[in-house]
């Protein structure tokens, strides 16, 4: 009998994306849905590249060098040495996504079996693709007593196995919104020197940082070899449908193996290149991302206002990105509770979507009284849904009995 390969009949889908049909099926039975759920921006993306993708003068539009085009690549040198970050063009390659990026710093870092440490939560596709390559997940856990910061360097070393090669996460951290501190990030520049690991840092998020400064890990000299930055126009641009990405590293045979692995899927897309080439060049573009970030600066303060007013809850302030994950003692399955949010539950004719936590773990158990809420919408509707977050919660209490609950 046919069947699919075993390393892909174990993914299990996104956590966040998998509730989809349940909002629209709630939709059209007349409920307003706030979505809290995923990290899609609704600020218009900037005219500038736009307008770099409607003038684009061009006959034919044909593929790109695998890489990127040259003149983006140049934008993007010079955009990182504005955030004092010194690259030539051969240590950066253009991807499809930020996603395409950190499947080939995972691909290129690791053979099948060996180990990825993670801090969890983490960002569920950071699993697919592991799974996808046949590598192991490790998960270092943390906690949102202390806002999700990392553990001490015996913690962490204590996940180091002979089959490990490298360390992933994102700073500013998704789901977490924890930002990083030097001390933490050298904590894990020394474990890779010690052991020889790879360090792959998912910075989409670099610009969202509301108190302190994003760290890149490119910025560390000693890991020079080390080190890999994925990175996305993403978030930074509101451009989630641009598909346009970044992976970058000193290390030359690196770099030299990614290309090879980009000129396999023939070339990133050329339209949006043009748009990211134009906006950079645009001399306003720093202004567009401030005013982006003054933005999400407010709604950060108006939802965590907002969440740490439901009784019981555990939230730390998140310093970066532009979402929470918040520990709720009232649900004992996130899933199961995001679900009824949707199909049971309305206040008004209206409800909220929000991601279970536990699509955001490896350790199994964990994130089952947990939700990451992202702060995507104006801040009126934020408060909105927030109190309908906290009706369905009080009705949710009410009318189930949670596990263990009876003792």
């Amino acid at each position: 009998m046919l069947k699919v390969s075993q390393r892909t009949a174990k993914l299990t889908g996104s956590p966040i994306r998998k509730m989809a049909p349940l909002a629209v099926k709630a939709t059209e039975e007349g409920k307003t849905v706030y979505h809290l759920n995923i990290g899609q921006p609704d600020i218009p993306t900037p005219r500038a590249f736009m307008d770099g993708v409607r003038q684009a003068d061009i006959d034919v539009l044909s593929y790109s060098p695998s890489s990127g085009l040259p003149k983006t690549l140049q934008a993007l040198r010079n955009y990182y040495a504005d955030n004092s970050l010194d690259l030539s063009l051969s240590e950066l390659c253009v991807t499809i996504g930020g996603s395409e990026a950190f499947t080939f710093a995972l691909q290129v870092t690791m053979d099948p079996g060996e180990e990825v440490i993670i801090p969890e939560p983490f960002y569920p596709n950071y699993l697919g693709n592991s799974q996808i390559a046949g590598i192991k997940v490790v998960p270092l856990t943390t906690h949102a007593e202390n806002g999700f910061r990392l553990p001490d360097i015996r913690e962490i070393e204590q996940a180091v196995t002979p089959r490990t090669r490298a360390i992933l996460f994102s700073n500013p951290g998704n789901p977490t919104g924890v930002l990083y501190t030097q001390e933490e990030l050298a904590r894990i520049v020394q474990l890779a020197l010690k052991h020889d690991l790879f360090v792959i840092s998912d910075e989409v998020y670099r610009e969202y940082v509301y108190e302190g400064k994003a760290i890149s890990i490119l910025s560390f000299p000693e890991l020079s070899q080390h080190a890999i930055l994925v990175d996305s126009i993403s978030k930074r641009l509101s451009a989630c449908g641009a598909r346009i990405g970044v992976i970058a590293s000193r290390n030359k045979d690196l770099m030299a193996t990614i290309n090879k692995m980009a000129q396999s899927r023939l070339s990133p897309p050329t339209l949006s290149q043009l748009g990211l080439a134009a906006f950079l060049s645009d001399k306003s573009y720093k202004e567009s991302i401030n005013a982006m970030i003054e933005k999400f600066h407010s709604r950060r303060d108006v939802m965590y206002e907002a969440v740490r007013g439901i009784p019981g809850v555990i939230c730390r302030q998140p310093a970066g990105a532009f979402y929470m994950f918040a520990k709720f003692p009232q649900i004992d399955d996130s899933e199961c509770f995001t679900r009824w949010l949707l199909t049971d539950f309305d206040f008004n004719g209206e409800t909220v979507m929000v991601a279970p936590g536990t699509g955001f773990y490896q350790t199994p158990g964990k994130g089952k009284d947990e939700l990451r809420l992202a702060y995507v919408l104006e801040e009126e509707k934020i408060i909105r849904a927030v109190s309908l977050l906290e009706k369905g919660l009080a009705k949710y209490t009410a009318t189930h009995v949670l596990v263990g609950a009876a003792g």
